[in-house]
């Protein structure tokens, strides 16, 4: 949990951002640690404060969900560890799809706008956080983020989380979905040591499947122990690479975008995420 990890130090920025927006301290992060007290929190504190972090950050991201709902965007929130292939994924989905449905995409990593980059070199829009030493993003930086994103109604919007197994699964962003990425190079077991993220997520895409041959790496038992910790995780075998499984992945967004669309519904255009944006 992020009031013992140490993710909150520092500042998260926001790529383009304006004086008042491109720097944020994450608002759903406390400034202190019981490390740093030299008396400590008694453990009935640090859980307290833990509720407190995540209460509003949920009440941010109830009203990121509600603008996205308006527009009838659907929003997706990819998770993994580094290395999943998250940004390949993307690159390859809105090469796909992108002509026909826009997709938005929102970039989290640590330092360097790198993947921001590479999504617009399809040609999407996208705007990348730097969280500096945060290990995750959180609603709050999310809704800044969408406030000059301003992406366009009955669209997609992605969001790339910042690559961790563990932190990102607690914070919700206001998205339809949690996707997490299994690269089949990590590990069966991973799904038992990270149960947390895997049981919040509603699909498991099982990435660079294109290397099982290459590898031992028993995909029974992996996603066996997935649905051991989540019964009802939909699984998906990809390779951003071959293409092996991205039809099944694209038909399944567009399920999704779908659904979205119709619960957005037509009327008249919605008021700009900038005026809706909700400040700490």
């Amino acid at each position: 949990m992020c009031s013992t990890c140490g993710c909150e130090t520092g500042e998260a920025v926001i790529e383009g951002g304006s004086s008042d927006h491109a720097r944020l301290h994450a608002a759903c992060m406390p400034h202190s640690h019981a490390h740093d007290d030299p008396v400590g929190h008694s453990s009935a504190r640090i859980l307290r404060i833990e509720q407190d972090i995540l209460a509003k950050n949920d009440a941010y991201a109830a009203h990121n969900r509600r603008a996205l709902a308006e527009r009838g965007i659907f929003a997706l929130n990819l998770v993994s560890a580094p290395g999943a292939g998250k940004t390949a994924l993307l690159v390859q989905t809105i090469r796909a799809l992108g002509a026909g449905c826009p997709i938005c995409v929102v970039e989290g990593d640590q330092q360097t706008s790198n993947d921001a980059e590479r999504i617009r070199a399809t040609g999407a829009r996208a705007v990348q956080i730097n969280t500096g030493k945060g290990c995750h993003l959180d609603a709050h930086m999310v809704g800044h983020a969408l406030a000059q994103l301003d992406p366009p109604r009955h669209g997609i919007l992605m969001i790339e989380n910042v690559g961790n197994l563990v932190c990102p699964a607690a914070f919700d962003l206001g998205e339809a979905h949690k996707v997490v990425l299994l690269s089949v190079t990590e590990g069966e077991d991973k799904p038992l040591k990270y149960p947390d993220m895997f049981r919040r997520a509603s699909l498991m895409l099982l990435s660079k499947i294109d290397l099982l041959p290459h590898l031992d790496f028993d995909l029974r038992c992996c996603i066996d122990n997935a649905r051991r910790t989540n019964p009802d995780l939909n699984v998906i075998g990809i390779s951003a690479r071959s293409g092996e499984g991205m039809a099944e992945w694209f038909a399944w967004i567009g399920k999704g975008a779908q659904l979205a669309r119709a619960a957005g519904g037509a009327q008249a255009p919605a008021a700009p995420l900038a005026e809706w944006s909700v400040h700490a």
